[in-house]
């Protein structure tokens, strides 16, 4: 043990437990907001009925979060780099928690619900920019992309919730009155975010030089160079799309084939749990295996028939099944595709990689609009769910043909990241008097930010 003590004392850096706690309050503010985007979308007829609008503008809703990011992206991404995570991710959630009330309390008032609602827009780029960054800050090179999976396992809890859950409070509450319930909830998150988030440990969690990154303009001019990078962008877009459109529409997508909108709250929680256990599962293999690309392909590549029996299933346990799959596959690409953009675009800080990716994958409302425009006579979504799954094997295709990444140093190719130096986890005891302070997560201490 004393060995162990004296190898991380000579390499600099080492790995806290207090990892998780940090990374556990990102993951509630993320799963909060994504609630508070996806809280109509199982409840779009009844919402309509209930502000006096028409469908569309109840999917306004949701498309409005996407509309805000398009403007909001690389600003928010500035600041998590320039000025910490801590920061920037503290300015959103006091603007979701703020926002999330208003809207419960607008009652039935169209206006001022979404008036509320781009309030809450404007947070969300904040959130989810950083799910690189944090695991960079507090996690070993190789258990990155599993950091990155939990985040975004919390943020497809957060979809799965709003989807089931809303149906449910529905059932005894007002829809206002189901808002004011997510907004308070989404208070409660922001305060222990306030509370507990860090910005960085004592010491890094990586050897030294992982740990350097270039200047935000910098990094987003080698970021927008790299082919690799640039590819993955335009799988995003058609990926985000797809995802953001099926959820969206998810009523109004089986609602033709004689389903119900409990049916489709149950078809989005399939989705979102596939999600999750994708998320996890294929992110841990990918650090485990050292490989980013065969996952993103087989991911894109099983997503695409999946999606053809959401677009034609008739029978509920074949639709369920499809929804299931589709979600396993198509979302566990970005977590996965997350870190393999933050590795092939080093030094870039992961928050302006991470920032280009949620832009191109916000974008995407576009697609989510075009699908409303492309809907037949009797309503079917099949014209551009079947050109979203053609799409998708094109995806899988064009990832096939690049590479893992290796990390790009000093003018020279360094090793593969799965052939980096071992890291050396040791217990706080072990490290003498730098344990004491890092024991008490309340201790900032002055160390170059990672």
């Amino acid at each position: 043990m004393a060995e162990s003590a004296q190898v991380v004392a000579s390499e600099g850096f080492r790995v806290y437990g207090y990892r998780w706690v940090v990374l556990a309050v990102a993951m509630a503010v993320n799963l909060t907001i994504q609630i508070l985007w996806i809280a109509y979308a199982s409840i779009t007829s009844e919402a309509a009925a209930y502000y006096h609008v028409s469908t569309l503008a109840v999917g306004l809703f949701s498309m409005t979060f996407m509309i805000a990011y398009i403007p909001l992206s690389l600003p928010s991404a500035w600041l998590i780099d320039s000025k910490g995570f801590r920061f920037a991710m503290g300015l959103g959630v006091i603007l979701m928690g703020v926002f999330g009330v208003m809207r419960g309390l607008a009652g039935a008032n169209y206006t001022l619900a979404l008036l509320a609602t781009i309030g809450l827009a404007i947070a969300q780029p904040f959130l989810m920019n950083a799910w690189t960054t944090v695991p960079a800050k507090w996690f070993p090179m190789d258990e990155r992309a599993t950091g990155v999976g939990l985040i975004t396992l919390a943020s497809l809890v957060g979809t799965a919730v709003g989807l089931v859950l809303t149906p449910a409070l529905r059932s005894g509450l007002s829809i206002s009155s189901v808002q004011l319930v997510y907004g308070l909830a989404a208070a409660v998150a922001a305060v222990a975010f306030l509370a507990l988030a860090r910005e960085h440990p004592p010491t890094p969690p990586c050897p030294p030089g992982l740990e350097e990154r270039a200047l935000v303009l910098d990094g987003l001019k080698h970021a927008l160079k790299v082919r690799p990078f640039l590819l993955y962008l335009a799988v995003v877009f058609v990926g985000m799309g797809i995802f953001n459109g099926v959820t969206t529409w998810v009523e109004q997508i089986i609602k033709p084939r004689g389903f119900t909108s409990g049916d489709a709250g149950v078809l989005g929680a399939l989705l979102l749990l596939g999600g999750v256990l994708g998320a996890v599962g294929m992110s841990a293999l990918s650090d485990r295996q050292h490989k980013r690309v065969r996952y993103l392909v087989i991911g894109l590549a099983v997503a695409a028939p999946a999606l053809l029996v959401v677009t034609y299933g008739r029978s509920l346990p074949v639709l369920f099944a499809g929804a299931f799959v589709l979600g396993f596959f198509l979302i566990s690409v970005s977590p996965i595709g997350m870190q393999f953009s933050a590795e092939v675009t080093y030094p870039t800080p992961e928050g302006t990689s991470n920032g280009l990716i949620q832009l191109f994958g916000q974008s995407a409302v576009v697609w989510v609009y075009l699908m409303e425009l492309l809907r037949t006579g009797n309503g079917s979504f099949a014209p551009s769910l079947v050109l979203s799954a053609a799409l998708l094997v094109v995806g899988a295709i064009v990832l096939s043909r690049l590479h893992d990444p290796t990390i790009m140093r000093e003018g020279k190719e360094a090793a593969p990241l799965a052939a980096s130096a071992p890291l050396v986890k040791v217990q706080d005891q072990t490290v003498g008097a730098a344990a004491t302070s890092a024991a008490d997560p309340a201790v900032e201490q002055t160390v170059k930010p990672i």
